[in-house]
């Protein structure tokens, strides 16, 4: 009789402790932004919002293509975390027909409070690294994030290994 399923013996990558703590590390990071969402009493497109204008202000019609939703979508979430102090629409500074979303302090102030716990953990793990230990896993991690965004470019497009 003929499995219907593949076992782990299948798998055409062997699966060390390195790559699943890795795939345990990507499950954290998936469940932490929707964690943290709830913590804020935000969404998670909402977080995601806030996220992505930390990096720095960006128009309306930029944040919907990011967010991929509509311009009306993304109007209604501008228009939340507006009324929550969240963010601002600012004239743009070189054409004032435009405007440009920008975070505020206490939005900023919000997300770090649920986030700080975890990048204290994690500066503190990064300092018990050499110099020479932290380019090997900064070497790893590149690797692995290069990965994870060819898997993103190309959905199911590569061969089925």
């Amino acid at each position: 009789m003929a499995r219907t399923q593949p076992g782990p013996g299948d798998r055409p990558w062997h699966a060390t402790a390195t790559l699943e703590t890795l795939r345990s590390l990507l499950e954290a990071g998936a469940r932490i932004r929707h964690e943290v969402s709830r913590r804020a009493q935000l969404s998670d497109v909402e977080l995601a919002t806030l996220e992505r204008l930390s990096h720095g202000p960006i128009g309306p019609a930029e944040l919907a293509r990011h967010l991929d939703v509509t311009s009306a979508a993304a109007t209604g979430i501008v228009d939340r975390l507006s009324r929550r102090g969240h963010l601002e629409r600012v004239p743009h500074e070189d054409d004032r027909r435009r405007t440009q979303l920008h975070i505020t302090d206490s939005a900023t102030a919000e997300v770090s409070r649920h986030l700080r716990p975890m990048f204290e953990g994690l500066a503190r793990l990064d300092g018990e690294f050499s110099d020479e230990e932290r380019a090997v896993v900064e070497r790893y991690l590149r690797g692995a994030l290069a990965a994870v965004e060819a898997a993103i470019a190309e959905p199911g497009d590569g061969p089925s290994d």
